[in-house]
């Protein structure tokens, strides 16, 4: 087994400096897809738009800083990592750390970021090859990113929408470790739709199939469009729906038109936008990307409202879809505790953080440890208000 010392890490301003096929190599290893659903985000493709776009760029205050770890020359764990200028696209929220840091004479920014910008879905974010050292390699990326922050005289890490064996080891190297709630469906099996409507309280499932009729009313109708059905005239009306609602929901919408065309080139099989259209145009969309094993809903833009096209759109198609693909789950994005009446069930997200500063670390860890009781609580309180039928809970409660 190579040893720590044999370890090697390094850092690069740009995915373009990484070749393909060796970030996906660690990424998206081939070898055990059961172990390692594919994850679009990760993805060289999806990261390397961002960057080629002008989407996350150090401009933007997304300076790339990836981390790569060699052993012999060869990657075998790479970490997509950006030194960040602010707080924004992240979806995990230490604005008011930064605002208590500053106020009493530190400075918060920079900061190294390890996530997907403008991404709030979970994935591994210690991407490192399958091998008898795949647990040495972690460690040492873990061990490399406070290394980073030091040279980059970076007040803190942050590792966002890691999972769980992420999580617990960041911790072990003196990480914060911080939870929150996202609203996810989950595959039962379901044969179709009305199957999975057929495992709901009868209130809820009437109220489901009155909000899709609601929103196919005035000659509304839904396709599903992917490979080579996304077109530049497709994606044009998709920016002009993501620039009219994001506009309005964050001030500034992220992404850049240039990105779409490049995700349509790169990984058009692993997108899909499902899109309304009324009297031959189109006047609502969603985008979500396709992995091994769930359905990821990133976001959507309208230029017509009807009630209820959004949920119809973000969420019942996804459901539908994911039916037919035999899909494990739908992950529907940050937060939205709506969700929970359409059958997506609150599940728990995981960040670690590495605060250099010793007061600010003891003051951001109180109040972390009351957070995640929070977090607990608040998951057991809204699970019990799903929308499942009872005797169906029932059944599945394990005997006494």
């Amino acid at each position: 087994m190579k040893s720590e010392s044999e370890l090697q890490i390094r850092v690069v301003p740009a995915i373009a400096d990484v070749p393909a096929a060796a970030w996906d190599g660690c990424a998206n290893p081939s070898c055990d897809p059961q172990t390692f659903p594919y994850n679009p985000f990760v993805s060289h493709a999806f990261l390397s738009a961002l960057e080629v776009s002008g989407s996350a760029t150090a401009r933007g205050g997304w300076q790339p800083q990836h981390l790569i770890a060699e052993i012999d020359g060869n990657a075998v764990g790479v970490v997509p990592c950006y030194l960040k200028s602010h707080s924004r696209g992240e979806y995990v929220f230490d604005a008011g750390w930064a605002e208590a840091y500053e106020r009493a004479g530190g400075s918060y920014y920079p900061k190294v970021q390890v996530s997907v910008p403008f991404t709030p879905a979970t994935g591994r974010r210690l991407l490192v090859a399958p091998g008898d050292a795949a647990d040495i390699i972690r460690e040492g990326l873990g061990k490399g990113l406070i290394e980073l922050a030091r040279m980059r005289d970076a007040s803190s890490v942050h590792v966002t929408f890691a999972p769980r064996p992420e999580w617990e080891l960041l911790g072990e190297l003196g990480y914060l470790k911080r939870n929150d709630q996202q609203f996810h469906w989950e595959n039962a099996g379901y044969a179709s739709f009305d199957d999975f409507l057929g495992n709901l309280a009868s209130r809820k499932r009437k109220a489901i199939r009155r909000e899709r009729a609601g929103a196919l009313e005035h000659g509304i109708e839904v396709l599903w469009l992917t490979g080579k059905d996304l077109t530049e005239e497709v994606w044009d009306a998709f920016f002009a729906f993501y620039m009219e609602t994001g506009s309005r929901k964050w001030g500034r919408p992220y992404l850049t038109r240039a990105f779409y065309s490049i995700i349509g080139e790169t990984m058009a099989d692993r997108v899909l936008l499902v899109m309304a259209r009324r009297a031959g145009r189109y006047i609502a969309g969603a985008i979500n990307f396709i992995g091994g094993d769930a359905l990821y809903g990133r976001h959507w833009g309208a230029i017509e409202h009807h009630p209820f096209l959004h949920f119809e759109l973000c969420y019942y198609q996804a459901i539908d879809f994911a039916i037919q693909n035999k899909l494990a789950r739908v992950e529907a994005g940050a937060q939205g505790e709506h969700k929970l009446a359409r059958g997506y069930m609150p599940v728990t997200t995981c960040s670690a953080h590495y605060i250099a500063d010793p007061a600010l670390r003891r003051a951001i860890a109180d109040y972390l440890k009351r957070e995640r009781a929070y977090v607990e609580a608040a998951g057991a309180e809204l699970s019990a208000m799903g929308p499942f039928r009872r005797d169906l809970e029932l059944e599945a409660a394990p005997k006494a």
